[in-house]
Order: C-alpha cells, then structure tokens, then sequence
C-alpha cells in the first residue's frame, strides 16, 4: 500500500469491545479501496485497546493510537485527522457497519462531483446484525441550508471527506458546550464556509439501535444542542426563523417519538 493512502478512516472508540470487531472488519473488507484505518482508543477502561492492538498486528493497514485521558470523540476523531493522509477522509463509529462497496462508491462520487465537499449514504437500522431491522435514516438527497432546521440531513458517521476542507475549517469542535451535538455543529460550520455535501441514496452505511443507543440519550445534552443550532442557524442565515427549531431539543421529551418522526417526514416530503 501507498504511504499516502487515497482513503483516511478515522474511527474513535471508547469501551467497544463489544461491538468493535464488527466495524473494524466491515472497514478492512471494503472493496477496490486503498485505505488505511487510524483508530483511537479513548482511554477505555475494558479490553478495547487489546482487540485494537491484536487487529493491529493483524492488518498493517490499521494505525492504533490511544488517549490516556478521554477526550470524547471529537477529540479522538482531532487526533485521527491530525495524522490522516489520504485524499479522503470517511468516518466509521465504532458500532456500526460499513457496506463493503460504502468507500469505493463515496470516493467514486466525489471525483465525479468537483464542488462537493462531502457525501454521505442511506443508512440502515440494525439491532445484532446487519438487516435484522427494517427503518432507514433517510431526509434528503441534496440538502440545502433550511434542511438542517429540523433534524440532521445526513448519516453523520457515513459520511467521506475532502480532506483539504475538512481541514480548512479546523475539523471538530471539542469544547464541551457542543458535546453530543459535535456532529450538527461541524457541518453547519462546513455549509456556512460554502462547502457543500450530498447523500448517496443506497443503504451503504448500517446504525445500531439497541438499548446502550437509547441510554446514550441524555436530557442533559439537549441544552448543548440548542445552543450548537442557535449560532449554526445564525451562521447559515436562518434565523429568526430558526429559533423554534432551535428551542425543539427541550421540547422533544414531551412528544411520543411516532410522532416527532411523522413531523420530520412532513417537513422534508417536498424535498
């Protein structure tokens, strides 16, 4: 393989020794890719850094690094980018699962698309296993500024990168005031600066929805998630029309979930 890889996959991870196997192996079986797979072990506490390492000494391919402090993901992710060389960056959370044609056909895109600056897939939901759950993640193809006033308008973690521009905006905002909402604030900063992205409409790129998901979900960081789509909104020229979706995350635990996805397909059928 070339020193300079044309595919950078970043994934952090912390305590995902559960389901790490799984994603680590979708990224190594991905077809007519030449990639190399930079993973950061987050400070774990269980026997994540091991399987990291036996994967490691397994795949040159794979670049092991490990946090003695837990900077969260955006800093693991800082940390993957700080070394990252490829034309490419793709993104790959720890608990998921890549389909094995997810890089080749995103890296193919790009070079067809010259003015994008990202692109993203379809994604899937699974509980254990890839395709035993029925239910995609899916708004809108094309995405324009008003898209991100309800919800986020792509698969955060299907996404690939031109590297130049992930890297001209700094990449990811560590600060604590946008944990949990890192994702929403990275690509509203990309779309405020004039780079643009666009979703694949195939489900290449697979989500897992079990009870550790759902627990994640804490009310706490709903706060974070206003104030990330308050100055993103701001910064996109949205508001003051933005300001009720702004204020949406405090509210969301007073709506029955059937419902907030009937609202969220309402506001994108046109799109």
């Amino acid at each position: 393989m070339s020193a300079s890889e044309e595919i950078s996959v970043i994934l952090p991870v912390y305590n995902g020794e559960a389901t790490l196997d799984l994603a680590i192996r979708s990224i190594l079986e991905q077809r007519d890719a030449d990639l190399r797979l930079y993973i950061c072990d987050d400070a774990s506490t269980d026997a994540t850094g091991k399987r990291i390492r036996q994967w490691a000494a397994q795949d040159k391919r794979i670049v092991s690094l490990r946090n003695e402090k837990n900077t969260r993901s955006s800093g693991a992710r800082n940390r993957c980018l700080a070394l990252a060389k490829g034309k490419y960056i793709a993104l790959m959370d720890a608990d998921d699962y890549s389909h094995p044609e997810r890089l080749k056909t995103q890296a193919a895109f790009l070079e067809s698309e010259p003015k994008l600056s990202f692109v993203g897939t379809r994604g899937r939901f699974f509980r254990r296993d890839p395709g035993d759950l029925t239910g995609d993640y899916w708004f809108v193809r094309r995405p324009e500024p008003k898209d991100f006033l309800m919800t986020l308008p792509f698969v955060h973690a299907s996404l690939m990168f031109r590297r130049e521009d992930l890297e001209a905006i700094g990449g990811y905002d560590a600060g604590k005031w946008a944990q949990r909402s890192e994702d929403y604030e990275l690509l509203m900063r990309l779309y405020a600066d004039g780079h643009l992205g666009e979703n694949i409409d195939q489900p290449l790129y697979y989500i897992r929805m079990d009870d550790e998901t759902q627990r994640r979900r804490k009310y706490r960081y709903r706060l974070n998630e206003c104030l990330v789509k308050w100055r993103g909104f701001s910064r996109m020229g949205l508001m003051p029309r933005g300001v009720p979706y702004a204020l949406k995350p405090l509210a969301v635990g007073l709506i029955p979930k059937n419902a907030l996805e009937r609202m969220k397909r309402s506001f994108y059928q046109d799109r």
